[in-house]
């Protein structure tokens, strides 16, 4: 598993990578719509292993190698796959341990509202998914503007790094283990990609990484807070 960090926080920006993944060379490359080892509709099955065992097993060689532009639709589809598996998975642990957690007249009522709250999530994950990957990517990009500035290889690049980075989706419906372990291997995705693909060092794209996820974390913290005092001052005014 390569997770060679090309030098760390002291390694120039260059400008001389290839845009469109590859080694440099005296002659333009044309965009392509899926490369190296990308996912690809024309063989999605196929593609879809080789992906997910480039970014788990070699993420730095996987992001330094892709296309930069060329092509959306692949790279979405397949963070919307991973998604979907996901969503599945955490869908049938839910039918598994819904019945065993309902009291004993409510077996078959507590099964059947599981079985209606798993068709109607995947129908939604897509949607959601979508939507996420499009801020998520734009969020990023903003932050790759401010921090990495003209050395970036266009907004493109940022949205397939957040698509092929959901491959942490695969394990992120584990209970307890994948929903702590998930995300950070998803952050820790992000930061190689970013990096590969603008040509920057490390501190830059871990800047732009940890930025949202600093932000996110603080809402939280804010909410549950929030949450807390209003069920605090909820149960002392009950008692009085």
């Amino acid at each position: 598993m390569d997770f060679n960090t090309g030098g760390g926080s002291g390694r120039p920006e260059d400008h001389s990578r290839p845009l469109y993944g590859g080694e440099a060379s005296g002659s333009p490359q044309r965009p392509a719509a899926s490369g190296g080892g990308e996912f690809n509709l024309q063989d999605p099955v196929g593609s879809f292993v080789r992906t997910v065992q480039s970014v788990v097993l070699n993420p730095v060689g996987f992001f330094r190698s892709i296309a930069r532009q060329g092509d959306f639709i692949n790279p979405a589809i397949f963070a919307l796959i991973c998604a979907l598996i996901s969503a599945l998975l955490s869908g049938i642990l839910g039918l598994i341990f819904a019945p065993l957690l309902a009291s004993p007249g409510d077996t078959g009522e507590a099964f059947a509202g599981g079985i209606g709250g798993f068709i109607v999530n995947l129908i939604l994950t897509p949607i959601y998914a979508a939507i996420g990957l499009l801020i998520g990517a734009g969020i990023l990009h903003l932050l790759v503007l401010l921090f990495v500035r003209p050395a970036n290889a266009g907004f493109e690049a940022t949205f397939r790094v957040v698509s092929y980075s959901w491959v942490y989706q695969l394990i992120s419906w584990i209970p307890v283990i994948g929903w702590i372990v998930g995300p950070i291997y998803g952050v820790v995705l992000l930061i190689f990609g970013v990096r590969e693909v603008h040509a920057t060092i490390t501190g830059k794209a871990a800047l732009v990484v940890l930025i949202p996820v600093a932000v996110i974390l603080l809402i939280a913290f804010i909410l549950a807070a929030l949450i807390g005092a209003a069920l605090f001052f909820g149960s002392q005014q009950q008692q009085f």
